[in-house]
């Protein structure tokens, strides 16, 4: 919870970093000392101590780990203390820079959230409030926890409750909600997207794309693409069991979309967007398309199906196709595309993709500021060949096991024009361990830092 205004009759809460300690105690007293060493506090990340008083609870100390000063904490920081304090109002007695204190808000918000849908015991918010400082962005703050929240509601949700049509039902109720316009083409509508009908043809739950537009016609234009498929089995080439628990969060990257049109909605970005989401179930049916299978593209090239557990990267074909049609300032899609990703880097940091080096390289600085990491990887030309088709303009697949998640993205590059800005963003979209702020669950990843690149970008 976030308060505002008048602290009132709030409890005083101190961050400080295990360096910091005992210079803190040796300002404030040996009682104050002996009970903070009585409880074995020594700053440590996460811990909180609350301190007495005639009223029970005086104030609370929060440890910050190894941070060498409260101006380089980030949200994560934050994201424990809801839950861990008592359940009272709290303002900071920390001094902090704007970024800081902007990054503390946002952080608390984060730990509040809670998914209960689900649960006829379902888990309560923190009732911890914080008095916002003064110095914080609190308006910003606010918008990416909410943000944030849509990104991680729909992933969260489950197959049976989330498909193609529950997704562009999310996409129209946001566009309302924002005062955008929303188009959700089906059926015979998407003749001109062949891959996305392709992939759809083996669900009994039919295909969609959703396009969602948003500004002032005469803005700079960014066009977000995000993979939307709701569930995927892998097709007929299918996937073990252990391989597709997690399948759900397979429109992981169009989630995301959504939360960054969200937050560039919320806070008025001077920006023409676009969004478009192929969504759509990869499954087993009768009609499902088959490995072998030579597939038209929006586009005009053909693509020869090597396996039809590489939907992600044909869906996503056709609609950065329409993108470009456009020829926006930018492109930037976001998808789950490839476990070789998360081989190479893990599930917290994307990988990230580009036709502009430096454009990458600012995206990962800012992504650092914002604890929103993402790591340029190299789009290298000598694996085009490993896309090579014998009968074929290209394969969705490649003819060797390595460099899986760069082949992805020379494919997607295949359907993007030279002469716009392209982002590719190659995301987890799951914390996959517990952590404070972080259960186990969905992630809204890269939303923030891709927020503060388009406004340094664009305004």
């Amino acid at each position: 919870m976030l308060l505002t205004g008048d602290p009132g009759e709030s409890r005083p809460l101190w961050l400080l970093g295990e360096a910091e300690l005992e210079g803190w105690l040796a300002e404030r007293g040996a009682p104050l000392a002996a009970w903070v060493r009585a409880h074995t506090f020594k700053a440590e990340r996460h811990r909180v101590l609350t301190l007495p008083g005639e009223q029970g609870v005086a104030g609370a100390l929060l440890g910050l780990g190894s941070l060498a000063s409260a101006a380089q904490l980030g949200p994560w920081h934050a994201a424990g203390a809801p839950e861990r304090l008592p359940a009272l109002p709290w303002r900071l007695e920390t001094p902090l820079a704007p970024g800081a204190a902007t990054h503390f808000v946002l952080g608390w918000l984060l730990g509040g959230y809670r998914m209960g849908r689900y649960r006829l015991d379902a888990p309560q918010p923190p009732g911890a409030a914080l008095i916002a400082p003064p110095e914080a962005d609190v308006r910003y703050a606010t918008a990416a926890a909410a943000a944030c929240a849509l990104a991680r509601d729909l992933i969260n949700t489950p197959p049976n409750d989330l498909g193609p049509t529950e997704l562009a039902d999310a996409a129209v109720a946001l566009a309302r909600e924002r005062g955008a316009r929303c188009q959700v083409l089906s059926g015979g509508e998407l003749a001109a997207f062949p891959l996305l009908r392709a992939v759809g043809a083996g669900s009994a739950r039919e295909p969609h794309l959703i396009d969602l537009r948003w500004g002032a016609p005469d803005a700079p234009r960014v066009t977000l693409v995000g993979k939307g498929v709701c569930f995927d089995t892998g097709g007929l080439d299918l996937k073990p069991a252990g391989a597709m628990a997690l399948m759900k969060k397979d429109m992981g990257g169009a989630a995301c979309a959504l939360a960054l049109a969200d937050l560039l909605m919320r806070l008025e970005a001077p920006l023409q967007l676009r969004v478009l989401i192929p969504a759509v179930e990869n499954s087993i049916g009768g009609g499902a398309y088959r490995p072998s299978d030579v597939l038209a593209t929006r586009k005009g090239l053909s693509v020869e199906v090597g396996n039809t557990d590489a939907e992600g990267r044909l869906v996503l074909a056709d609609a950065l196709t329409a993108a470009a049609e456009e020829r926006p300032q930018l492109i930037v899609d976001l998808a789950t595309l490839t476990g070789a990703a998360r081989t190479a880097l893990g599930p917290e940091v994307a990988a990230l993709y580009s036709n502009r080096p430096a454009l990458a390289e600012r995206l990962r600085q800012i992504g650092e500021t914002e604890s929103d990491p993402l790591w340029p990887m190299p789009l290298w030309p000598g694996y085009e060949e490993d896309l090579a088709s014998k009968i074929a303009d290209l394969g969705n697949v490649a003819s060797t096991p390595f460099a899986g998640s760069i082949i992805a993205a020379l494919f997607l590059q295949r359907f993007v024009t030279s002469s716009t800005d392209w982002v590719h963003i190659d995301l987890y979209a799951w914390n996959a361990k517990e952590r404070p702020g972080r259960p186990v669950g969905a992630e809204a990843q890269c939303v923030r830092a891709l927020y503060r690149l388009l406004r340094e970008r664009f305004g």
